[in-house]
């Protein structure tokens, strides 16, 4: 039963591997040639830091307003938004990074490595400042305690901006950071 499992086992990583081969070799075709260039790749990053901060300001309009039909009017718009730009934009962010936040150690190569492990540790300095932030926020304007009235979208949309945050913030600075493609080799042996 050992060596059936150890066969599997081998048999789904090559298949995992062949896939991802494919999925690169598809990503290299369809990634546009601007990107090949640091500004728009940063462009793009920046696109993602704006779409993130909206979950904020949608948090904070939730706050300030809740519960009013206005405050549900706003939240529903820019969930809207949201749904219609930050699906693609996020979708766009994987593929210029190649999933460089998403795939397993195993799958990277030490140059990759060595960029997420500096992608991750600055969205986690960046990230520790946004809680530090909501953090001293929340602790000024919650002056009641206990007779506290702060609406329960405006907690929810706040623990879910801070959910998203964790989660896209290093595909963001990994896009932002990611450095120019080294130039082709042109020394064929062969040639």
């Amino acid at each position: 039963m050992t060596n059936k499992t150890a066969q599997w086992m081998e048999r789904s990583r090559r298949k995992r591997a062949d896939r991802l081969t494919a999925l690169e070799d598809k990503l290299d075709h369809r990634m546009p040639d601007r990107y090949a260039r640091r500004r728009p790749r940063r462009v793009l990053a920046g696109a993602g830091a704006v779409t993130l901060g909206l979950l904020w300001v949608d948090a904070a309009v939730s706050w300030v307003l809740a519960p009013s039909d206005t405050a549900m009017i706003v939240n529903m718009v820019v969930l809207g938004v949201l749904l219609l730009i930050g699906i693609p934009l996020a979708t766009q962010l994987v593929a210029l990074t190649r999933g460089l936040t998403a795939k397993r150690e195993r799958e990277l190569d030490e140059r990759q490595l060595t960029a997420r492990l500096r992608a991750f540790a600055t969205a986690h300095r960046a990230s520790t400042i946004v809680i530090a932030a909501v953090l001293l926020v929340t602790m000024a304007a919650d002056r009641d305690g206990r007779d506290s009235q702060i609406p329960g979208a405006a907690l929810f949309l706040i623990l879910f901006a801070l959910l998203v945050t964790h989660i896209f913030l290093p595909l963001i600075v990994a896009a932002w950071q990611l450095t120019d493609p080294p130039p082709a080799d042109d020394d064929d042996p062969q040639a």
